[in-house]
């Protein structure tokens, strides 16, 4: 298992390092390379949000090139960003805005992942100022004191579930993702107004947990949504809005074991149909990224063989091509493959196992 996991971990370099355009784009898959299956979905686009988490997990391989290439990619290109401080669900490679869906988690997570680049020479992120001021400046600006003025989209991109400012709801992920980034935007460059934003949507966060229920709602306004979500495991890491030990994050995680793992897989969320093949909807397959997600958790918990578990699940179904999908199904459906996020996902629970030092 260790042999096939270093194997997995050069080729996820490799997959990192194709996504990486010259342009300084970074974009969720590359399908002009020849391993990208000719069925695919098309993911050759820039999900900033994909991309965040793409830069941290390369520097947890020595990749330390891509990272600048991209803030300035994206400080310069997508459309609309300059004019509005905004960034929307995904870009072409030039920039072009293809999906006009407010996606603030999106800020939050570069935010954290500038932080996470600097980290060791905290001086040196000015060289992303404008950046930073930026993306900052939007998402507070954007925030009402209990809720975002323009309409949002959470991480999954249901269109049909958007916030509204009539029911003042937030979807909790993406709370958790802009209070971190605003944090440490205001770490990186001192700013009362995004430490005052952050503290409000952090009150929001915590007043969506449900005493009755025993969990984090995965939205939380004058009408709740119920509906189990695992991009909950977001508060927990990487946003650290509430420790992996806290028995409100313990309950929300143990829901999400009971109710969205299935036969070892993890999905995304209750009632999930989403299987990217563009059929008839049969459901929804298990997502390594959230495998990866659960076993990170449980790393932070210290149950070991809990992380283990839902690591190898994973590992134990990447084929002869160590190409890590979107998606694995336990039918003949194959999805997108690979998917950089995936691969991203692996290298970072690898190194809170020890697999990577």
């Amino acid at each position: 298992m260790n042999k096939k996991i270093q194997k997995i971990i050069e080729r996820s370099k490799e997959i990192i390092r194709d996504a990486s355009l010259d342009n300084g784009a970074i974009v969720a898959g590359n399908s002009d390379m020849e391993y990208y299956p000719h069925q695919a979905k098309d993911y050759r686009y820039v999900w900033p949000r994909d991309s965040a988490y793409i830069c941290v997990s390369a520097s947890m391989v020595g990749i330390n090139d891509i990272q600048e290439p991209f803030y300035k990619w994206l400080l310069d290109r997508p459309e609309d960003f300059r004019k509005e401080s905004l960034l929307y669900a995904n870009y072409s490679p030039n920039g072009r805005k293809r999906v006009y869906q407010f996606q603030p988690d999106q800020a939050g997570a570069v935010l954290w992942s500038i932080h996470d680049f600097y980290k060791n020479r905290p001086s040196d992120c000015m060289k992303q100022e404008l950046l930073i001021r930026r993306l900052a400046d939007g998402l507070a600006h954007q925030w009402k004191g209990s809720y975002f003025f323009k309409n949002t989209v959470d991480l999954w991109e249901e269109g049909h579930r958007r916030t509204s400012t009539k029911m003042e709801n937030n979807h909790t992920y993406s709370l958790a993702a802009c209070a971190r980034g605003l944090k440490l935007a205001n770490e990186m460059i001192n700013n009362a107004e995004w430490e005052k934003a952050a503290n409000e949507i952090i009150e929001r966060i915590n007043g969506a947990y449900d005493k009755k229920r025993k969990r984090f709602l995965r939205n939380h306004g004058k009408i709740s949504d119920p509906n189990i979500d695992s991009s909950l495991l977001g508060l927990a890491y990487p946003f650290e809005i509430v420790k992996a030990d806290d028995p409100r994050m313990i309950n929300t995680a143990d829901a999400i074991e009971k109710h969205l793992v299935e036969e070892g897989g993890v999905h995304r969320y209750q009632f999930d149909y989403y299987d990217g093949e563009g059929t008839a909807e049969e459901g929804g397959g298990a997502w390594p990224i959230l495998n990866f997600w659960l076993s990170i958790y449980f790393s932070l918990r210290g149950d070991r063989k809990k992380a283990e578990k839902y690591f190898d699940w994973v590992v134990d179904r990447i084929e002869d091509d160590l190409l890590i999908p979107e998606q694995i199904f336990l039918d003949f459906r194959k999805g997108i493959k690979p998917l950089v996020w995936s691969h991203s996902m692996f290298i970072i629970a690898s190194r809170h196992l020890g697999y990577i030092k």
